[in-house]
């Protein structure tokens, strides 16, 4: 396999989401017209009898399992009662996904209790990954993984539920609703008094 398409089989394989090519030329620092090539080479490799297929999808390119092997895929998804989330682990998750990203000091912020151990925990499990740290500087940023939305039946962040009826109350509420209107997660004419 050429050199080109090992990384973009790499690239692909560690990405939550679907990269596009300029992404992956960017990456590889190969131009967009070297990646045709090297993309026919990976959807060879990974053709019909093999357990991944090359998906070319409106937001670039997926490396994922095929559709035939959903059965025996399921059965790993089937989570022992042993791998249930606590409540703390499972509050982390629920402040990342609507604020991602967002840093460990204000998760533990808005939690009320130290979520360094949890954020940890959350990463090891793959259901978290870091995000960088903000251009302005600060604290690691942490973002849920395709792993989490998967685990949920979500196809990304923006199919979380609805919070408009969710009530805020405290210090950081305000704040808060900003974020979640910034993201998207609550209309623009939320109230802002909890």
């Amino acid at each position: 396999m050429s050199p080109v398409a090992r990384a973009l089989e790499a690239l692909l394989f560690l990405s939550p989401e679907p990269l596009s090519r300029d992404e992956l030329a960017r990456l590889t620092e190969v131009p967009v017209s070297a990646l045709d090539e090297a993309v026919a080479e990976l959807a060879a490799r990974h053709g019909p009898r093999s357990g991944l297929e090359l998906a070319e999808l409106p937001e670039g390119l997926a490396l994922r399992t095929r559709a035939d092997l959903a059965e025996v895929c399921d059965r790993l998804r089937e989570r022992p009662p042993d791998d249930a989330l606590s409540p703390a682990a499972l509050e982390t998750l629920a402040v990342v996904a609507y604020l991602e990203p967002v840093s460990r000091p204000d998760v533990s912020r808005l939690r009320g209790v130290q979520a360094d151990g949890v954020i940890s925990a959350l990463a090891d499990r793959g259901l978290l990954e870091e995000a960088g740290r903000p251009a302005t500087g600060g604290a690691m940023q942490y973002r849920t993984t395709r792993a989490m939305h998967e685990r949920f039946g979500l196809g990304s962040a923006t199919e979380l539920p609805p919070l408009e009826r969710f009530e805020l109350s405290g210090p950081e509420a305000d704040a808060v609703r900003r974020r979640l209107r910034e993201a998207g997660h609550l209309p623009e004419d939320a109230a802002d008094g909890g």
